[in-house]
């Protein structure tokens, strides 16, 4: 029976080839580092993983005799052979041996990134030093162990024969070596089937390798791969992942339905109830008796089948929203990767880099297994490939100076990947020296980051900030692979970019940690969805500090910028419907409202929604590109009722929000109506003269109005724009604005335009009154009502 593989119908031998030396040099990178680390190379665990080595060898030799590559047979044949002296104690393993081996593992690496079928042109110009590096793992083998006579037995003789027949073969005549042209046959679609059939099963082909059979009793075939991957492309995955969620949607339409039959259900059994009532009471006719006896049956008959259609179709409901569910389930799941699949270099790139500096460093990875989204699984490599350079070059310090410190002499660097509370939770965390503080000061301070004096007064949470910004670096000198300040940058940037957080914790002395909070998936985020101005909206979890509700006794206005406290910090509070552009809602909380408080980097704000409806899992669909970026809305969803719904990207809210307060249009934005049961009722005062400005505000306090004051116009648009309120107080002549075009400035204001305005000046000829009452002023006074009751009566007609 030919075994037949449809997904490579179209894949060339030697591309198989080369994903089948992608997975086996991961096997050998990870085997071979982790039996540097093992103290007994013939310990169980050591046995066990040179037999997995061995196998990973063997399978390389395999494929490469099945697409007619010689030259990489005799590679991987001499990998083993190599893999077999040590297990039987012929070689005493240490680093300088990882080292050779490692370059036969990386000569596989390369060749099997070879593009276009080109593998034999490349093995050609390899052919010097494809010659170099097989005398190299040849001494390595032949070389005599430390633990053993110098000479070797004679039966271990016998067996490394082949091996020196190999070695001595390729010195004399290297042409030798250049590889065979393979059949092209090999390539015919035709004869793929059964190519890769001896390609998938190569294990087991014995009587093709030139090793003895004693050696070849090492060798097992392996466990077959039960997770066999499919490249799929991409955008079919978030199609399907759409259906999937449209179906989960889809299928809640179902009960409504359930619903109704059950209530005509009950209809009908009150019918029946009724029909026999009569039955039993009513004095009728014979005739009129039967026809009534034929009613309730009929009914008794309607109510059984209906009875029996209802009960099956709420099993029907619940089987399918049970499939829909699996189904939505297994598609999320198909989007996920172990962290594994991520991690897979990081070990070897370690060791190298550590070598090279001359510093000893294990890295421990733990959480292997834990699920993550492909997508930030392959966002996550830059970033922390990035801090695991900059952990050996800034953090681990030196043998000797760790030695002196009282620390092992190897460095560890801990990478580890957890979920909790739904978020995706990642450290790396190193045992070094860690950052000092007062360095990093100084260092912020000569790139004229920040003046001195503030620099004195920074945090050491706001100091670790410094580090992620973008050519920021501690490094006295540019090397290889620091200096640059470019690697916390990347990460920093990759963290926002996928709506995550990422915190710098220092210990000087003992080390540094680099904490990511990061969505489990970008697929499908879990979220906190809202009413604003009657329509849903959506805030991602991750950017959600805390969510309550504030009273209006705890709201505090400072400088026309309302605020309360939570955990003695001043949190700014604003609506959202301000600042997504909305209409104003009514408030249906008269006691409290409830409150978003929002975090990105260093900033907090409080989003006042109309109403919470609850946390939801909600699959993210992305907008039409034709829409180009949408202010402060990253995604889309649907609810579980099929409504649609807009997801909040909170990032650039904070940057919305940040931007109004710096132009002056920041403001608690309420009707007057509603801002009066907010607090009391709020005047600016604007007029240049410090006798009338001081005058208007002790007389309006003195009738409990809250009051600030403006010294011009200019500041006094300004300042109207930063606080809601109800009422504006105006002198016509002030430098840089007077108060008629204030007047016009505000009522051309969408927002401010139903902000009444009185105008009080010392002019009083027709003219001016027309002059500012045609400019919207809702009262023109003059400064002699300060005298009676006049601008008290005003105000009070206009706000109470």
């Amino acid at each position: 029976m030919i075994y037949t593989c449809p997904e490579f119908n179209n894949v060339s031998m030697l591309t198989i080839f080369c994903m089948e030396i992608e997975k086996q040099v991961v096997i050998l990178n990870d085997g071979l580092l982790a039996l540097e680390n093992q103290a007994v190379a013939r310990s169980e665990s050591a046995a066990k993983t040179l037999d997995s080595l061995m196998r990973s060898a063997h399978s390389i030799k395999g494929a490469a005799r099945i697409v007619g590559l010689d030259t990489a047979v005799e590679v991987a044949h001499v990998l083993e052979d190599c893999f077999v002296a040590i297990k039987k104690g012929q070689i005493t393993l240490d680093s300088q041996h990882v080292d050779v081996l490692l370059k036969g593992i990386d000569w596989f690496t390369e060749l099997g990134q070879v593009k276009n079928d080109a593998h034999s042109e490349w093995l050609i110009e390899q052919t010097d030093y494809t010659s170099k590096l097989l005398d190299q793992m040849s001494a390595l083998c032949l070389a005599p162990s430390e633990n053993l006579d110098a000479k070797p037995s004679p039966k271990e003789e016998t067996e490394l024969k082949p091996l020196k027949k190999a070695a001595s073969a390729l010195n004399k005549n290297p042409q030798n070596h250049k590889p065979q042209n393979h059949n092209p046959q090999n390539h015919n679609p035709q004869n793929l089937k059964s190519q890769n059939h001896k390609l998938q099963n190569h294990n087991n082909i014995d009587h093709l390798d030139s090793s003895s059979p004693e050696e070849n009793t090492h060798i097992d075939s392996g466990d077959e791969d039960a997770n066999r991957v499919v490249k799929v492309n991409a955008d079919n995955l978030n199609r399907l992942m759409a259906l999937a969620g449209e179906s989960l949607v889809e299928v809640n339409g179902l009960q409504p339905f359930v619903d109704v039959m059950q209530h005509l259900k009950q209809q009908q059994q009150s019918l029946i109830h009724l029909l026999n009532r009569l039955q039993k009471e009513a004095m009728l006719p014979t005739g009129e008796q039967k026809r009534l006896d034929s009613a309730r049956k009929i009914a008794l008959d309607c109510h059984a089948l209906l009875s029996d259609r209802v009960g099956e179709l709420d099993q029907f409901s619940q089987r399918f929203a049970q499939l829909s569910d699996n189904l939505y389930q297994e598609v999320i799941a198909s989007h996920m990767l172990p962290f594994s699949n991520g991690t897979q270099g990081f070990s070897r790139m370690v060791r190298d880099l550590a070598r090279s500096q001359g510093k000893q460093v294990k890295l421990e990875i733990v959480g292997q297994n834990t699920q993550i989204d492909r997508e930030i699984l392959d966002k996550l490599e830059a970033p922390l490939t990035h801090i695991l350079r900059n952990a050996i070059a800034h953090g681990i310090e030196p043998p000797a100076q760790r030695q002196q410190l009282g620390k092992p002499e190897i460095g560890t660097i801990r990478l580890e990947a957890r979920h909790r509370a739904g978020m995706l939770f990642i450290t790396v965390t190193d045992d070094g020296c860690g950052i000092d503080l007062e360095q990093l000061r100084a260092s912020v301070i000569e790139k004229n980051l920040t003046s001195p004096s503030l620099a004195a007064q920074l945090s050491e949470a706001e100091l670790m900030e410094f580090l992620f910004l973008p050519g920021f670096s501690t490094a006295e000198q540019v090397t290889e692979i620091a200096g640059r300040g470019v690697g916390l940058d990347i990460a920093k940037s990759m963290v926002q970019e996928v709506g995550g957080l990422l915190q710098a914790l220092n210990t000087p002395g003992a080390g540094l940690s680099f904490h990511f909070q990061l969505p489990l998936t970008l697929s499908v985020i879990r979220a906190l969805v809202v009413e604003i101005s009657g329509e849903p909206y959506a805030f991602s979890l991750t950017h959600i500090d805390q969510v309550r509700l504030v009273s209006r006794e705890e709201i505090i206005v400072s400088e026309n910028c309302p605020y309360f406290v939570v955990d003695g910090e001043n949190v700014g509070l604003v609506k959202a419907q301000q600042v997504l552009q909305l209409p104003e809602s009514q408030l249906t909380h008269e006691t409290a409202f409830p409150v978003i408080i929002i975090k990105n980097q260093d900033s907090s704000y409080g989003i006042i929604v109309d109403k919470l409806l609850g946390e939801r899992e909600l699959v993210v669909r992305p907008l039409d590109k034709r829409f180009g970026k949408i202010q402060d809305v990253s995604a889309a969803a649907l609810t579980e009722d099929g409504w649609p719904l807009l997801i909040i990207d909170v990032a650039d809210l904070v940057c919305s929000i940040e931007q109004m307060a710096s132009g002056g249009m920041l403001l608690l934005s309420e009707d007057r109506k509603d801002a009066r049961s907010l607090q009391q009722q709020r005047v600016l005062v604007v007029d240049d003269s410090l006798t009338v400005r001081e005058m208007e505000r002790q007389l309006l306090q003195n009738h409990g109005y809250q009051v600030d004051v403006a010294v011009n116009g200019m500041e006094g648009w300004n300042t109207v724009r930063t606080g809601g309120y109800d009422l504006v107080i105006s002198d016509i002549d002030m430098p840089r604005m007077n108060g008629i075009e204030l007047v016009q400035h505000i009522k051309d204001h969408p927002q401010l335009k139903q902000i009444p305005v009185i105008i009080v000046s010392y002019k009083d000829r027709k003219a001016d009154q027309l002059a500012g009452l045609n400019a919207g002023a809702d009262y023109y006074l003059t400064k002699s009502s300060f005298q009676d009751d006049s601008l008290i009566t005003a105000v009070k007609d206009l706000i109470g």
